[in-house]
């Protein structure tokens, strides 16, 4: 039982330690490219060793911060070319599955994107950055999951991890958030109204990040 517990209890510390790096990251404690010394972490949020090296490779997955070998881990420094490149390829794949989307879509589907969206929402009020991260990718995998192509699913994932993460590039600013947290819900109106043009101008514009996502004027006609 009491095994049972430390093990509990240290995945709780894991998480809280994750939680502040990457709480540090956001508000440019620690800028981009800075080197990340275990032993100045373990000061810092007064952790042990391994809580710094979990939360470390937990945000390395997360392509929040970059480990080097042989030299240690820094915050991820983004690359604005790359980031760029890595939008056109998940434009050019997202959207060309968009029809399949759409004819896929079943109202038990849509029901359950919209819970998605609303978790996302419901993480920006009340849960932490790491949760309200993966609420953002639950609900674009959910999305994808409707083209049928498990696949493709996989690659998107993988391809995201080119670059850095939404709260990183992204949702620096509230009213960032909020219009990404609209997205998803315009989506979701797109699926359910087999709007498969609609689908595709807001998958574009929330992936580029353009703010092109006001309703389009038929959208409005039927407001």
């Amino acid at each position: 039982m009491t095994e049972m517990h430390d093990v509990t209890e240290n995945a709780a510390n894991d998480r809280d330690v994750t939680d502040l790096v990457l709480e540090d990251i956001l508000t440019g404690v620690l800028p981009a490219g800075t080197w990340l010394k275990q032993i100045d972490l373990e000061k810092r949020y007064d952790c042990t060793r391994p809580e710094v090296r979990r939360a470390l490779d937990r945000l390395s997955q997360k392509r929040l911060v970059e480990h080097v070998p042989n030299r240690g881990y820094h915050v991820y420094q983004p690359d604005g070319r790359r980031a760029q490149e890595v939008s056109d390829i998940r434009v050019i794949l997202e959207t060309a599955v968009a029809d399949l989307m759409v004819e896929r879509a079943t109202p038990e589907s849509i029901t359950r994107l919209r819970q998605l969206a609303s978790h996302f929402d419901r993480m920006t009020m009340e849960g932490t950055v790491l949760e309200h991260y993966e609420a953002n990718l639950a609900f674009h995998r959910e999305l994808l999951l409707l083209s049928g192509n498990n696949e493709l699913v996989d690659l998107v994932s993988e391809i995201r991890q080119r670059t850095s993460s939404a709260p990183v590039s992204q949702w620096r600013t509230r009213a960032r958030v909020e219009r990404s947290a609209r997205e998803h819900h315009m989506m979701v109106d797109a699926l359910e109204a087999r709007d498969a043009a609609d689908l595709k101008r807001l998958i574009e514009a929330h992936i580029r990040q353009t703010g092109d996502a006001a309703p389009t004027e038929s959208a409005a006609r039927q407001a």
